[in-house]
């Protein structure tokens, strides 16, 4: 049973009370934001929370046991704090959520309701709705490593070993035209073969993207230079004069970490592990009439 604190217990007692819900998101690159339900904005522990942002929340239900109790956030995009474009470019992923029951009147007396991580998150026009997540989600994420063909180590960490201040792994460029939102044209890789930098990372440094991370789905040579187009959408326009650096990428096979990185010894990956043609071989009558060494199938 959860225990109140006496004067808030005794608030709730008397049979009128000045409850509000306050919520804290707190970012993995260390931001922390407060909001509200109440008309009026609400501070404890050196945070304000915000009563401008239209927030509200859906019930919230605890079980025994393992089970994961989520519960959702909707809010409007008012906040100059939370915007359509934070929110696009994944700042809120996986944020820290703490869940109070505040008296306003008296923001001493709360009482923490529930902690957990941020999910989901579905953008609409002008507002949001989000997924929170109790802490038992984590028990749902698989740990360990993957027995797999591709590799399941992230490119030039420690147990890749590949030096990505390498120039041959490495460049730096800046955009001629965007044809998309996705899709521009760039200067400065004139000397890489089409394809080096697919799946590979772009960091911009200058524009409306700038210090953002892009992966890169296509890297084309036409006619008329050099193509680059994204994984995905960035929250700021690209336009001509942005400049960026930009990582090789690797599609995790054994070929290509021996082909293009010469790193074959630090491929984390189980490339010669028997697939589903191996299971499903059986012998017949011809295999039979050849000793037996072989199998239907083989191959």
């Amino acid at each position: 049973m959860r225990q109140l604190p006496a004067a808030l217990q005794a608030a709730l007692d008397s049979g009128t009370t000045t409850l509000c819900w306050c919520w804290k998101l707190s970012t993995r690159d260390g931001a922390a934001l407060g909001f509200t339900d109440h008309d009026r904005d609400v501070s404890f522990d050196g945070l304000t929370y915000g009563a401008t942002t239209g927030f509200t929340a859906s019930d919230m239900q605890s079980s025994l046991g393992l089970n994961v109790d989520n519960l959702e956030v909707a809010g409007a995009l008012s906040s100059l704090a939370l915007t359509e474009e934070d929110l696009l470019a994944g700042r809120y992923d996986d944020a820290a959520v703490e869940i109070w029951a505040v008296d306003w009147s008296d923001p001493d007396q709360r009482l923490l309701l529930r902690s957990g991580n941020l999910g989901e998150v579905r953008r609409g026009d002008i507002g949001f709705a989000a997924e929170v997540r109790g802490l038992a989600h984590r028990l749902n994420i698989p740990m360990g490593r993957n027995f797999q063909y591709g590799c399941d180590a992230v490119l030039g960490d420690a147990r890749c070993g590949v030096n990505l201040a390498d120039p041959a792994f490495a460049g730096a460029g800046s955009v001629v035209s965007a044809d998309e939102a996705w899709r521009f044209r760039v200067s400065g890789l004139d000397a890489f073969l089409p394809g080096w930098f697919r799946h590979g990372l772009i960091t911009w440094t200058s524009g409306a993207n700038a210090g953002r991370d892009s992966e890169v789905k296509a890297h084309r040579v036409d006619a008329a230079g050099v193509v680059m187009e994204l994984q995905h959408l960035l929250p700021g326009a690209v336009a001509a004069g942005d400049g960026f650096d930009i990582v090789a990428g690797c599609d995790k096979q054994f070929s290509t970490c021996r082909a293009k990185f010469a790193n074959a010894v630090n491929f984390r990956g189980f490339p010669h592990m028997p697939g589903n043609d191996f299971v499903v071989r059986y012998p017949n009558r011809d295999d039979a009439s050849n000793d037996g060494s072989s199998l239907a199938g083989a191959g």
